[in-house]
């Protein structure tokens, strides 16, 4: 990957102070600790800035913008930078003064957020680097990258569950019986164990119950009355029970009075 020919600022914090540290005699690491923290070397402002895909700590005076040290970086995390392991709010860089000498100096922030910002600036920069290398190798060997196959194979079939789907009339199961028409008016199924009601349907329509036509009953007019079933332990000759009331002699109606005659006192059964 090609060097740009411009330089673009990622992070700058006004107020950063370095110290002198100590060689490290082992591999545990830089410890804060063992820095002279309340006598800081230099304070000044800190700069990150990038140019192709090296990153460059400057620290720089806070009025003039004089440079103090350059700390050129070309991975992150490596020997460039470092985190300390008793604090998150101090490093160590490698500064270098352009002539192949370099040194390790302690840099500081006295508010963490700046000690975050500054971690994140550098780490955003090189995961875009990394992007960048990856989409150059793609484009000389276009062949090489993966395909994406999203089409199914020979006899690979695929099941959807849809909670709620109503099933289609017709459909495989036990569907509820559907009542037959009558004449336009909709039944819904009698409960279990229940007794269905008739219902008589308007004039001059008929009723279908179980498939076949049937003549509704007519009701009786006010000259005709329905006939009363013989009860068991009575007589239906009414001269057993009108003792008055001769047999061939045409009973009044009732509701009808005739001329001279008081009305006929009828007893009532099973009241």
């Amino acid at each position: 990957m090609e060097e740009s020919g411009y330089e673009s600022v990622l992070c700058v914090k006004p107020d950063v102070h370095v110290y002198r540290i100590p060689p490290r005699a082992t591999n545990r690491g830089y410890r804060a600790a063992e820095w002279q923290l309340d006598q800081p070397s230099w304070s000044g402002r800190l700069r990150i800035t990038a140019k192709g895909q090296m990153a460059y700590i400057k620290l720089e005076d806070r009025t003039s913008g004089e440079l103090f040290a350059q700390a050129p970086v070309d991975q992150f995390p490596g020997t460039a930078v470092e985190s300390v392991t008793d604090s998150s709010r101090y490093f160590v860089i490698r500064i270098e003064d352009g002539n192949g000498r370099r040194a390790f100096i302690g840099i500081g922030f006295g508010d963490r957020g700046d000690a975050f910002d500054f971690n994140v600036a550098l780490q955003d920069h090189f995961k875009w680097v990394k992007q960048q290398c990856e989409f150059a190798k793609q484009a000389q060997n276009p062949d090489q990258s993966p395909k994406l196959d999203l089409g199914f194979k020979e006899g690979q079939t695929i099941k959807l569950n849809i909670a709620n789907m109503k099933k289609k009339e017709g459909a495989a199961g036990n569907p509820r019986a559907r009542p037959a028409s009558t004449g336009g008016l909709s039944l819904l199924p009698p409960p279990p164990g229940g007794k269905t009601s008739t219902l008589i349907p308007p004039p001059g329509e008929q009723l279908s119950v179980g498939g076949s036509l049937v003549q509704p009953a007519v009701a009786p007019t006010s000259d005709q009355l329905p006939a009363r079933p013989n009860q068991a332990g009575f007589s239906s000759d009414l001269s057993t029970i009108f003792p008055h009331v001769t047999s061939g002699k045409e009973l009044p109606h009732l509701g009808q009075r005739k001329e001279g005659k008081a009305f006929l006192s009828w007893p009532v059964f099973g009241a």
